[in-house]
């Protein structure tokens, strides 16, 4: 299936969801994410502001603060996405595309910076590709050369897909998925 078709039927179904459905994909898919070994070893973590019925992560920022780690928030310039510090999720206000963000006067940080990347997409493949938006911010961001995080891919379960995604010379591929009903570890 191509990528624009694929990505317009799965966030169909991902705004279709009910509340209490996401809720409780969510609340599981984050225990599971909290479960990783890379979680635990990580001192600062990047998260994501849930839009759209995306997969939640304010129960990871509470447990993340609550352990003493550093959680960082993506914020979009221009054409291209920096993380900002966060140590409250009222610190966040709307930017970018409706998106909430850190504010714009916090210092800039870059993807060498944090431990583990929590990323958000539409698709994830069982080789841990993704299509996202279609914007590019996290394929940009993620290239920094001197990016050693862990990156994990956030997601509902019917958002990973058995098929192959189609993949472009830029993408980078996830180590792990993390979903409401399963952990995938990523075979290199």
């Amino acid at each position: 299936m191509p990528k624009r078709s694929l990505r317009s039927q799965l966030l169909a179904h991902r705004r279709a969801l009910q509340h209490e459905v996401w809720l409780s994909s969510s609340h599981a898919a984050q225990h599971n994410l909290l479960s990783l070994e890379e979680y635990a070893n990580a001192g600062c973590i990047a998260l994501y502001a849930a839009a759209h019925n995306e997969t939640d992560t304010r129960l990871i920022m509470a447990a993340a603060v609550q352990a003493g780690k550093r959680v960082l928030y993506p914020a979009v310039c221009g054409h291209r996405m920096v993380l900002r510090h966060v140590e409250r999720i009222e610190e966040l206000q709307e930017g970018a595309f409706g998106i909430l963000e850190p504010c714009p006067t916090g210092v800039d940080h870059h993807a060498d910076e944090a431990d583990l990347i929590i990323v958000p997409g539409v698709a994830f493949d069982l080789s841990g590709h993704r299509i996202g938006y279609g914007k590019g911010f996290y394929d940009r961001f993620l290239q920094h050369p001197g990016r050693t995080a862990h990156l994990v891919g956030l997601c509902h379960d019917f958002q990973v897909v058995d098929n192959p995604l189609p993949v472009d010379t830029h993408d980078i591929p996830m180590e792990i998925i993390v979903t409401d009903k399963r952990i995938i570890q990523i075979k290199k």
